[in-house]
């Protein structure tokens, strides 16, 4: 037997073998099981070998509320005794069983909107996107607002607080990919409209703020090719009036009057003949 052969055999983990008296304890699992009614325990689903001597009972929990969870009571043996003790009972949960979300830290939890009236977020310290605001930035806009120190702003955004919120505006409902912008003619992108007010900064090249009163996005941070239908140049085409048959006119300024000449008959008889031979 070579060496690597023996250290691997030591190493080996031996699985636990069900100890076949523990097994057979179902009952004495069962009424292990007294802080509840005998009715909130169902049938016995299983057994598992947790050790020498030591195995664990899983029974259906039929308490309301407590859907797919069971009951698991291990029990175990002296060696060379058949007498079974109960060690521990608890409820758990199955692979099926209904449970709370995991827990999230508070600012995680946060959702936009959540701040109401009269409410707080204080912001960490380390939080990476912001800056002291008299570090050096790669952004002409908040160099601008920052260069006073004492007097400008204690912190101001960072490249990753920037790059995030830019891609938080494009992606949601103000960027070329929401609902009312898909709908919005080709033409009508917010980079070519005259209610158009660049952000800036680096952000400049692109987003800026509506100012049209009527359009939906008043007032919000909106994408260069977002869109609505009340784009500056939106031109609605007026429906052509129909054309109505006017009577015929004529022009009689050019028409010379003549006076009609009427000339009387003269009845002539038969029987008389004609007196011009």
């Amino acid at each position: 037997m070579g060496d690597n052969e023996r250290v691997s055999r030591s190493s080996t983990t031996r699985a636990p073998r069900l100890d076949q008296v523990c097994a057979a304890a179902v009952e004495v699992a069962r009424a292990g099981i007294g802080e509840v009614d005998p009715a909130d325990v169902g049938e016995h689903l299983t057994v598992v070998a947790e050790g020498d001597r030591l195995v664990t009972h899983f029974f259906e929990c039929r308490l309301p509320g407590y859907q797919g969870w069971r009951w698991a009571v291990t029990v175990t043996r002296i060696p060379r005794s058949r007498s079974v003790t109960i060690c521990e009972t608890v409820l758990l949960p199955g692979p099926d069983a209904l449970l709370a979300p995991g827990w999230l830290p508070w600012h995680e939890r946060l959702q936009p909107g959540d701040l109401g009236v009269g409410d707080l977020l204080p912001t960490s310290a380390d939080d990476e996107r912001l800056v002291p605001g008299y570090l050096y930035s790669d952004d002409p806009g908040v160099e601008e607002a920052a260069w006073e120190i004492g007097l400008g702003r204690s912190r101001v955004m960072s490249r990753e607080g920037r790059m995030d919120t830019a891609q938080r505006w494009y992606d949601g409902d103000h960027g070329p990919a929401a609902p009312i912008s898909v709908a919005a003619p080709p033409a009508a992108r917010c980079g070519t409209c005259g209610f158009y007010l660049p952000l800036a900064g680096a952000l400049r090249q692109a987003f800026g703020v509506c100012g049209n009163f009527y359009a939906p996005d008043d007032g919000r941070a909106v994408s260069a090719d977002h869109g609505c239908g009340a784009h500056s140049e939106t031109l609605v085409e007026s429906a052509e009036a129909p054309v109505e048959e006017m009577p015929t006119a004529y022009d009689d300024s050019a028409v010379e009057a003549v006076e009609a000449v009427t000339v009387a008959a003269t009845a002539v008889d038969p029987a008389a003949g004609d007196d011009r031979s």
